[in-house]
């Protein structure tokens, strides 16, 4: 599904992703997720390929572009039945964060790995307590006095593939000593540091990815652990969630573009009282408008990653919330649609539609719930009071 305001590059992009998306498809995820495994193969394919490290600089074994080439290799992927939700965490949010703030060691130890899929990075924001609050982050981080190391203490939720991950990017906060206030810090923390505790938790959702809770107990670091400057917590730490939220629109379009063919498939063959029922409006209409909000959410996906590689970082974040939004809109109504059009079909395990109803709904509640979204948005553009 080519977009023609896009280059020629990015359109053979799409279909070079879309290709091998589809040597894999929608039974192979199905498969990984019955045996309780990750994707292995289409993993370290896509990372031979170069499409894992897309956004990364080619200095360090990327491909030189940015999120915007990222999320089109997401939602391709997705589309075609066989997403890679590390592709959000991994590349997108580490990778970016570690090239454009990391010390040059940090790049040479991480980016290569990151850009070809032989390493693998988490991250780990959510706490039981904070929510959708990252002020009230309380996993703190304090220095060893004799050392000069790092110990961090506290808990994270929700964090997706630690079980597959090298090392976890970690956001705690230090005191400064100026005015006694915690600021948001990140540290590279490996999964195998003493003191660091992963706890499965049990999820309905069905998904080669697996989410943990953290415990940190005085995990040791030393020194160059910190990710950048430690006074620049906040504007580091946004520069992670940007992208995080683009390729989280980007997951959900390829998801409903994915439940929505199947629909559409499914309208066309399936004959009653002598038509396709997709000659019905009852069928058609609804099919139609699923495509015209997913092809809404996607340009304002691409609005938000045009800014944000053109270093809009302001631009960006508004316009990277508005496209999450609408994309996990659209991407729960089309799979709501394409069930509903397959009726009793759309449960089935043949048609593989009925597991995307609660897939969907991750694109409305994370990274950012759709409510926080319309609170940004209210109050950062549209000026009105805060209301938390």
């Amino acid at each position: 599904m080519p977009t023609p305001i896009e280059s020629d590059e990015h359109r053979a992009l799409r279909a070079a992703v879309a290709s091998l998306g589809a040597k894999y498809g929608r039974d192979y995820i199905t498969r990984t997720i019955a045996e309780g495994r990750h994707p292995s193969e289409l993993w370290n394919e896509a990372g031979k390929l170069g499409y894992l490290g897309v956004n990364l600089p080619e200095e360090y074994g990327g491909g030189g572009g940015g999120i915007a080439e990222l999320s089109i290799v997401l939602e391709e992927l997705g589309a075609a039945g066989s997403p890679l939700l590390m592709l959000v965490v991994s590349p997108a949010i580490c990778g970016t964060v570690i090239a454009r703030f990391g010390t040059e060691e940090q790049k040479r130890t991480w980016l290569p790995g990151l850009s070809d899929g032989s390493r693998l990075m988490a991250f780990g924001i959510t706490e039981p307590d904070a929510g959708s609050n990252s002020h009230r982050i309380t996993t703190t981080a304090r220095r060893d006095p004799a050392s000069g190391d790092w110990l961090l203490t506290g808990r994270k939720v929700f964090i997706s593939g630690v079980d597959m991950a090298d090392a976890v990017l970690i956001v705690g906060r230090t005191e400064d000593a100026r005015t006694g206030s915690l600021k948001p810090c990140l540290f590279i923390v490996p999964t195998d540091a003493e003191g660091f505790h992963k706890r499965p938790i049990d999820m309905e959702l069905s998904a080669a990815e697996k989410q943990f809770e953290l415990t940190l107990d005085d995990v040791r670091l030393p020194a160059d652990a910190l990710v950048g400057d430690e006074d620049a917590g906040l504007l580091q730490l946004f520069a992670g969630l940007n992208p995080e939220r683009i390729m989280t629109a980007a997951f959900a379009i390829g998801m409903g573009r994915y439940a929505l063919s199947k629909a559409i498939e499914y309208a066309r063959d399936r004959t009653v009282w002598k038509a396709p029922i997709g000659a019905h409006q009852a069928i058609a209409h609804p099919l139609a408008q699923a495509h015209i909000d997913l092809e809404l959410a996607r340009l304002m996906m691409q609005k938000a990653a045009h800014l944000y590689d053109a270093g809009d970082d302001i631009g960006a974040g508004e316009a990277a919330n508005m496209a999450k939004y609408a994309a996990g809109e659209a991407c729960v109504r089309a799979v709501d649609q394409a069930v509903h059009t397959l009726g009793g079909n759309g449960l089935t395990r043949e048609f593989g539609l009925a597991s995307l109803i609660t897939a969907a709904r991750v694109a409305r509640i994370a990274p950012v719930s759709r409510e926080m979204i319309l609170n940004y948005v209210s109050h950062q553009t549209l000026g009105l009071p805060k209301s938390y």
